[in-house]
C-alpha cells in the first residue's frame, strides 16, 4: 500500500496464471486509485486500473464559497509594463 496525496493506493501483484484464474474477483474489489499489476515470473508486464466513473449528478455550485479571501488590491489595475508583456510587446 502506498500513501499518495491523501489517498491510499493499493497495488495488487498477480502472476498471469493467478490473474487468468481469479481476474473477476480482483476486478470486483478494484477501487479508484488501485492498481492490479500483472507479472510474468514476478516481473511486471502490465497494469490494470479502475476507469473513473462519470458523475450521476452535476457538481453543486459554490462548494468552495468562503474558502478563499482576496485582498481589495487584487482588483487594482495591473501595471502598464505587465499589461504590455501580456500583449506581446517588449518593455
Amino acid at each position: 500500500m502506498v500513501h499518495f496525496l491523501g489517498y491510499y493506493l493499493i497495488m495488487i501483484k498477480l502472476n498471469i496464471h493467478e490473474a487468468k484464474t481469479h481476474l473477476s474477483r480482483y476486478l470486483a474489489r478494484l477501487k479508484p486509485g488501485d492498481v492490479i499489476l500483472i507479472c510474468r515470473r514476478n516481473t511486471p508486464i502490465a497494469e490494470i486500473r479502475a476507469v473513473p466513473q462519470e458523475r450521476k449528478k452535476p457538481r453543486p455550485i459554490g462548494l468552495g464559497k468562503g474558502s478563499v479571501r482576496l485582498p481589495p488590491s487584487f482588483f487594482d489595475p495591473l501595471p502598464e509594463d505587465l499589461v504590455r508583456s501580456f500583449e506581446g510587446e517588449e518593455t
